[in-house]
């Protein structure tokens, strides 16, 4: 092919696909500075924006099991405050039956002991009553009727569950609401805080201690749960960030870089397409 044509322009050829190329470059740079990200979207890297998306997704999961476990945390907070105050409560009545558990104890006094221990004991009703969270309890319905289960909270990003078993306040109530005519008989009652296997005080009040600690225990657990998937969303989140953000320092050197051979493939094609012009002068 001729070199000096007015037909086919090669240089301007070859200067307008430099240009274009340059232009393709600069935007996709200016698209890595307005976004922030190397990989915007899967026409950047489909197999990166692929994983970046299942990433974000577990990201999404783990913040959902932490607002889960946050409520649990609040329901057995409410609980361990609940059995605190029953376990303090019940020292406090059997200080009364160890009184009531005297002989010599009588008449008015013993009365009035009566009276106190039957106090202390509605006390402890109430603070079951009153052991709910979010609408929710762990130690039933102390009123005697059904409405407590084990619960199962979502801990993790793959839907795994966390049981926790519930304690049953109606049993709890029901073996220490004494009767009066109990309570009337010293060797009664000193039989109901004894050592024997029908020391019912003495039963609940251990199973209240076993239940402080499956209680306590299971709230550090939580926490611990929800201390790990923070990390674990950190990690992610640090992994995420290494796969598919931009290095905002590499590309502002490079936006810089790019206009400068955008300014040079205008004028280069400016200069080729001037080139045809100069062959008019072979016709003077």
């Amino acid at each position: 092919m001729p070199l000096n044509s007015v037909n086919t322009n090669m240089g301007a050829t070859i200067a307008l696909q430099s240009l274009n190329a340059t232009n393709n470059a600069l935007q996709a740079t200016q698209k890595h500075i307005s976004t922030g990200y190397r990989v915007a979207d899967a026409t950047d890297d489909g197999a990166a924006y692929a994983v970046a998306q299942r990433v974000r997704s577990d990201v999404n999961a783990l913040t959902s099991a932490n607002q889960q476990l946050g409520n649990v945390q609040g329901l057995l907070s409410t609980t361990n405050t609940a059995l605190n105050n029953v376990s303090n409560t019940m020292s406090d009545a059997r200080n009364v039956l160890v009184k009531l558990a005297d002989s010599n104890t009588q008449g008015t006094q013993r009365a009035q002991y009566i009276q106190q221990f039957k106090s202390l004991v509605s006390n402890m009703k109430s603070f079951f009553q009153d052991a709910s969270y979010s609408g929710k309890t762990l130690v039933g319905d102390v009123g005697g009727a059904s409405g407590f289960g084990s619960v199962a909270v979502v801990r993790n990003e793959v839907a795994a569950t966390y049981g926790i078993a519930t304690y049953s306040g109606s049993a709890f109530m029901a073996s220490v609401s004494f009767t009066s005519t109990q309570l009337n008989g010293a060797a009664t009652v000193a039989s109901l805080i004894g050592t024997a296997s029908g020391a019912t005080f003495i039963n609940q009040l251990n199973k209240l201690g076993t239940a402080m600690n499956t209680y306590g225990s299971a709230y550090k657990y939580v926490a611990n749960q929800v201390s790990y998937n923070s990390d674990k969303m950190d990690a992610l989140n640090n992994g995420l960030g290494a796969l598919i953000d931009a290095d905002l320092a590499k590309e502002s050197a490079k936006l810089q870089s790019l206009q400068i051979r955008q300014q040079l493939g205008t004028q280069s094609l400016s200069i080729a397409n001037q080139a045809p012009q100069s062959l008019l002068s072979l016709f003077k």
